[in-house]
C-alpha cells in the first residue's frame, strides 16, 4: 500500500471519531433504544403518553427523535377534557420533561338539588353527563327537564325548580234550602266549613268566606255563597254554594172598605196575625183578627164593616149612647127653638165640614124645642120626643137656651158651649183627645183625609 494512502485514511478516522466524540451518536452502535446507538450517551426522557390526547414534538435534530434531550412537546386534549399541568414541555438533561402533564375530563359545576325534588345524572358533572329533574307531587318542574355538562363547563341550561303552580282543593257543601219558623222572616241555617286541601305540602294560609258565615239567620230569598282558600304558593281555589230560605204565606189579604188593617210580622208568613178595626161610623162583621195557618189559610172568617145602625126605639137615654160607646163621638146641639139665631148660625156652619166631623168620628144629634113640641134627629133619623126628653135630662141639657155638648167615645162630657163655635175650634179640641191621636195615624197610612 503507498505510504501516502495509509496516512490519508488514518487522519480521516481521527476527524470523524474527533466529530462524534462525547455527542453520544456512534453511528455504528446498538443502542437498547433500537436507534442503533446513534445518539449513545445522549440523554433520553420517557416517551410522551397522553389518554384523551395528542401530542406535537419538535427535537433539535428533526421530527423523528421525540424524546431527547431539547425536545419541545405540545399537548392538546381532546373534546371534553382539558389540561391539567402544562400544555407545552421540554425533555431537559436530567431525564425528566420540564412540567407535568394530563387530560382530564372536563367536570361541570355541581347543580343544587331543588327544593321539592331531585335530579338523577347519568355520570356525575362530568362531561357528556345527562341530568333529569324531577318533582315531588304537588310540584311542577320550572325549567328545562334535562342538562347535558357541555365542553366548555356549562350546562346547556340554567337549574331548574320546583314550584307548587297547582291550585288547592275545597269542596263546598251543597244547596241549603231552609224553611222559616212560624211568624218569623228568616232562618237560621247551618254547615260544616269545607276543608281545602293543598296538592303540595298540604298547608293552607289562609280561607275567605263570602257571605253570611254558617249558624246565622238568612232573610228570605236565595243568597249566594263562595269560599276561597290560599296556599303558601299564593295559589287560590273557589267553590260556591246557595242559600236559599223560603217563607210560607197565605197570600195577602185586602182590606176591605172603611176598615182599618195592622198585621204583625210580613203580613201574609206563616204565623202571621192581622187585626181590623172598623173607621168611625161602622161596625165590624166577621172575624176581628185573623192568623195565617200552617196549611197556608187564612184562620176565621172574612172581615167588612157595616154602617152603624143606632137603634131609636130604645125606651132611654142610656141604653142610646151604649151603642155609641167605643165607636163615635157625640156632638149634641140644643135648642129652644129652630129660629133661635145661634142654632141657625152653629147648623149653616158644620153643614160645610161634614167630611171633618166623619174624619172624627162625630155624630151630631140635634134636640130642637121643648117637649111634647120637641124634635130630636140625627142627620135624617128622628128620635122620639121621649127619648129626646130623657137625652136632655139625663145629660143636664137646658130648654131654654142655646147649648152644645161634646162627648167621646168613652161617654165622657167634654166640653160645653152656650154660645156658636167654628168648625174648625170643635176639630181643635177633638184632636187633642188621646183616642184621637191614634186614629189620626191609621187615617195617614189609610190615606184618609178631606183634602
Amino acid at each position: 500500500m503507498d505510504t501516502w494512502l495509509v496516512v490519508f485514511l488514518l487522519v480521516a478516522v481521527q476527524r470523524y471519531t474527533s466529530a462524534y466524540e462525547g455527542s453520544g451518536y456512534y453511528p455504528y452502535a446498538d443502542d437498547e433504544d433500537s436507534y442503533s446507538g446513534r445518539y449513545r450517551g445522549t440523554p433520553w426522557c420517557a416517551p410522551i403518553k397522553v389518554k384523551h390526547g395528542d401530542v406535537s414534538c419538535r427535537a433539535p435534530r428533526g421530527e423523528h427523535y421525540r424524546n431527547v434531550m431539547g425536545t419541545r412537546c405540545k399537548i392538546r386534549c381532546k373534546r371534553g377534557y382539558e389540561m391539567q399541568g402544562h400544555n407545552e414541555v421540554l425533555c431537559m438533561a436530567s431525564k425528566h420533561w420540564s412540567a407535568n402533564y394530563a387530560c382530564r375530563e372536563v367536570r361541570c359545576p355541581k347543580l343544587n338539588m331543588p327544593s321539592n325534588g331531585g335530579y338523577k345524572c347519568s355520570d356525575g358533572s362530568y362531561f357528556n353527563s345527562r341530568c333529569e329533574f324531577f318533582c315531588s307531587p304537588g310540584y311542577t318542574l320550572k325549567g328545562q327537564k334535562t342538562l347535558t355538562c357541555q365542553h366548555n363547563k356549562i350546562w346547556t341550561a340554567g337549574e331548574s325548580t320546583c314550584v307548587d303552580v297547582d291550585a288547592p282543593v275545597i269542596k263546598c257543601p251543597t244547596l241549603k234550602d231552609k224553611w222559616a219558623e212560624p211568624g218569623k222572616l228568616t232562618a237560621r241555617v247551618t254547615w260544616d266549613t269545607p276543608e281545602g286541601k293543598d296538592t303540595a305540602d298540604g298547608i293552607l294560609t289562609d280561607v275567605e268566606l263570602k257571605g253570611k258565615p254558617p249558624s246565622t239567620h238568612f232573610p228570605e230569598g236565595l243568597h249566594k255563597m263562595s269560599y276561597t282558600v290560599y296556599d303558601r304558593a299564593g295559589n287560590k281555589a273557589s267553590c260556591r254554594f246557595s242559600v236559599r230560605v223560603r217563607v210560607r204565606r197565605c197570600g195577602p189579604l185586602t182590606p176591605p172598605e172603611n176598615i182599618y188593617m195592622k198585621c204583625d210580622s210580613d203580613g201574609d208568613n206563616y204565623g202571621a196575625t192581622c187585626e181590623f178595626k172598623c173607621t168611625g161610623g161602622y161596625e165590624l162583621q166577621g172575624s176581628a183578627a185573623r192568623v195565617c195557618q200552617s196549611g197556608l189559610t187564612w184562620s176565621g172568617t172574612e172581615t167588612s164593616c157595616a154602617p152603624m145602625n143606632v137603634n131609636v126605639g130604645v125606651r132611654s137615654a142610656a141604653a142610646l149612647l151604649d151603642q155609641f160607646y167605643e165607636k163615635r163621638r157625640l156632638l149634641i146641639i140644643s135648642a129652644p127653638t129652630a129660629a133661635n139665631h145661634y142654632y141657625r148660625f152653629q147648623m149653616t156652619n158644620l153643614q160645610h165640614a161634614q167630611c171633618g166631623l166623619d174624619l172624627r168620628h162625630l155624630t151630631v144629634i140635634e134636640l130642637v124645642g121643648i117637649y111634647p113640641a120637641q124634635i130630636g134627629r140625627m142627620r135624617h133619623r128622628l128620635i122620639p120626643p121621649g127619648l129626646a126628653l130623657q137625652l136632655r135630662l139625663q145629660l143636664q141639657i137646658p130648654h131654654s137656651t142655646f147649648t152644645l155638648v161634646l162627648i167621646d167615645k168613652q161617654g165622657t162630657d167634654r166640653h160645653r158651649y152656650t154660645y156658636p163655635i167654628t168648625s174648625a175650634e170643635i176639630f181643635t179640641t177633638v184632636d187633642t183627645f188621646p183616642l184621637r191621636k191614634e186614629e189620626m195615624l191609621q187615617q195617614q197610612e189609610a190615606g184618609h183625609t178631606c183634602q
